[in-house]
């Protein structure tokens, strides 16, 4: 049995008491769905609709929202807990993480209307909502975006493209990262951006699946706003100051991300150990020759040290403090973690790690993705570099 070394108590109350609580009732739910029916809903792109209705009757789905909201209370803490459990199990529930840091912005910069809107119906889980930034020209340069709201009497008028989508056409409603001004228009690039909930289905609004197959049950997308109109309730905070809100939504993704990545490195890590233990081709099994023990041992410490640093990222997150170096970094070591554990649980099962029956090659795409999404890790090195590090910017 592989533990998790840091599962280690910090006191009443900790954050590891918080974390362990979520674990246990993630493992209740996650016992009546097998990774055989994640794998079908995988190779269907199929949403996982029974075990979303699950997670909301346990009152899963409302962590992270207050109970004064009608949540379950907790913050990012729990919500990382809740996705690193789930993915340790081979259930890989993107949609979780999407609603997840999607409904940040709102909770924190919305009004208590907004809330109630287009928060509130998440929480049971009749409401799904995703996250629109990434756009064709653009890329990982957001500030550069072109998708532009304009005003129009009491509203907006929304026109432009998004892509890499994640789960478009699953979700009700996408928070969606748009100019109100121009870049041309600003003083500064990070001026001009604003916040706006749209409906998936709303007039202008067409979804154009990409070819894409990650091992997720959700689609990528390609998003096109023709003249959608908005009223000036789908604005989140001030027009123009969507800055902080995008921001924290973004780490809030990071963490989750690699919440995601730690999980699925160690339930490939769980699936090697007992192969190792198992094959036995010259009589004693391979798990205890060095050269393949300590691949695996290796990638055992990496995930826990991303995992670490997920942890202290997210109580920084839930205290108010400015956790975006940590989740930055925790996102880097994660999503390699994750990487390593794959391709070390591959090189134990030899040839049959190819085999699909194995469900060691099928983790390839979604593990080897987070190292390039939501933000690819060379713009994390970036960050560190110039930030943290106080060097000159790179690029």
């Amino acid at each position: 049995m592989i533990s998790n070394a840091s599962d280690m108590p910090f006191g009443p109350g900790s954050v590891a008491e918080r974390m362990h609580d979520i674990r246990e009732a993630a493992r209740v739910v996650s016992e009546g769905f097998s990774r055989a029916y994640m794998r079908e809903c995988i190779d269907q792109h199929r949403f996982p609709q029974e075990i979303w209705e699950t997670l909301g009757e346990y009152g899963l789905l409302g962590i992270s929202i207050p109970e004064d909201l009608g949540g379950s209370g907790g913050g990012q803490v729990e919500l990382v807990a809740l996705m690193e459990a789930l993915a340790e199990a081979g259930l890989v529930l993107p949609m979780l993480l999407l609603t997840g840091f999607a409904r940040v912005p709102i909770i924190r910069h919305g009004t208590p209307e907004q809330i109630e809107r287009f928060v509130k119906p998440t929480i049971s889980g009749t409401e799904k909502l995703c996250f629109a930034i990434t756009e064709p020209d653009a890329g990982t340069n957001s500030f550069a975006m072109s998708s532009l709201a304009t005003r129009e009497g009491d509203g907006y008028r929304l026109t432009g493209r998004k892509v890499f989508i994640s789960g478009a056409a699953d979700a009700d409603r996408m928070l969606v990262v748009a100019r109100t001004q121009k870049v041309g228009e600003v003083g500064r690039r990070t001026e001009g951006m604003s916040l706006f909930v749209v409906d998936t289905d709303a007039p202008g609004v067409q979804l154009q699946p990409l070819n894409i197959d990650v091992g997720w049950p959700e689609r990528q997308y390609l998003v096109f706003f023709d003249e959608v109109r908005l009223d000036a309730d789908r604005l989140i905070g001030l027009p123009g100051q969507g800055l902080a809100g995008m921001f924290e939504a973004l780490n809030s993704e990071r963490l989750l991300v690699t919440a995601m990545s730690v999980g699925l490195g160690n339930y490939a890590l769980k699936k090697a150990v007992a192969y190792a233990n198992e094959r036995k081709p010259f009589g004693v099994p391979i798990g205890g020759y060095q050269a393949l023990q300590h691949r695996l041992a290796e990638a055992k410490a990496e995930l826990e040290a991303a995992r670490l640093m997920m942890i202290q990222a997210a109580a920084t997150f839930d205290a108010g403090g400015n956790a975006g170096a940590h989740a930055n970094m925790a996102k880097l070591l994660g999503s390699r973690a994750a990487v390593k554990a794959v391709e070390a649980a591959l090189q134990t099962h030899g040839g049959y790690g190819f085999d699909r029956d194995y469900d060691i090659i099928t983790l390839w795409p979604s593990v080897r993705l987070m190292e390039i999404a939501p933000i690819n890790n060379e713009m994390l090195l970036n960050y560190i570099g110039e930030h943290v590090l106080g060097l000159p910017k790179s690029y």
